[in-house]
């Protein structure tokens, strides 16, 4: 005991009172113990016993403090990890924004740029047909309605396409018959009306006998939805209006 109490009390030995029986004869066997909450950092136990109660409270309240304070490090660094996140997205955000924004200006540039047609264009042979898909520029879509005469769809088909040309201005319309292509009997009898769709001169529409999906019946309307849906027009209705600002090419 001497010993672990000599590593307690120090050198402050005027504060040390003996553990034996007859130098406290008057004194409680058990002091009473002070509730963990209550202590303040001094003692009014003198004896080895208060002294050690009071050395564990403390080292269990130096523990809880210990404990508080980590979480109070976590929580900051949690705060800090939360604020600096929000920023980083918003950055994001705004980063993404401006670069979409860039990019659809310089696609819809690249739009103006195309040349307008306006018009079908009638390919009376096979090679007309290879000139008008592959010395076109390469931005250009070129749409070949593959038709045969006496075949009411088809005549429904060169009226639509009449309309959508001037609609779609930037897109090339052609009309082809089959039997000046040397298609087979087979294809013009049941392969018309065809639509063929063609860009930088790599096929992107190949829709044989379209009337499978159109009907019978059917409207410029209906085709043009037909080719939006396949990817083969643009949606004029989904192109964003872009506002011009001296400013977009600081960020690039």
């Amino acid at each position: 005991m001497a010993d672990l109490e000599s590593k307690l009390l120090g050198e402050k030995l005027h504060n040390y009172c003996s553990s034996s029986d007859e130098d406290e004869p008057m004194l409680d066997r058990d002091p009473p113990k002070q509730s963990k909450s209550d202590w303040d950092g001094t003692s009014s136990n003198t004896g080895p016993k208060g002294v050690l109660n009071d050395w564990e409270q403390y080292k269990r309240q130096q523990s809880a403090q210990k404990v508080q304070h980590e979480k109070n490090v976590i929580k900051q660094i949690n705060d800090m990890a939360l604020t600096c996140k929000s920023e980083l997205d918003e950055l994001d955000d705004k980063f993404l924004a401006e670069y979409r924004k860039k990019r659809m200006k310089e696609m819809m540039a690249k739009t103006e740029e195309a040349p307008e047609f306006g018009k079908v264009y009638d390919l009376l042979t096979g090679d007309d047909f290879l000139n008008a898909v592959e010395n076109e520029t390469p931005n250009v879509t070129v749409i070949v309605h593959v038709y045969e005469h006496n075949v009411p769809t088809c005549s429904i088909m060169n009226s639509c396409l009449k309309v959508l040309c001037n609609e779609f201005q930037k897109t090339k319309f052609c009309k082809l018959i089959g039997s000046n292509a040397g298609l087979s009997l087979n294809f013009k009898m049941c392969g018309v009306p065809a639509l063929l769709a063609y860009r930088a001169g790599q096929l992107i529409g190949n829709f044989v006998r379209v009337t499978d999906d159109l009907g019978d019946d059917f409207y410029a309307g209906d085709v043009e939805n037909f080719l939006i849906e396949h990817g083969v027009l643009s949606d004029k209705s989904c192109i964003p209006s872009i506002i011009t600002n001296d400013n977009d090419n600081n960020l690039f």
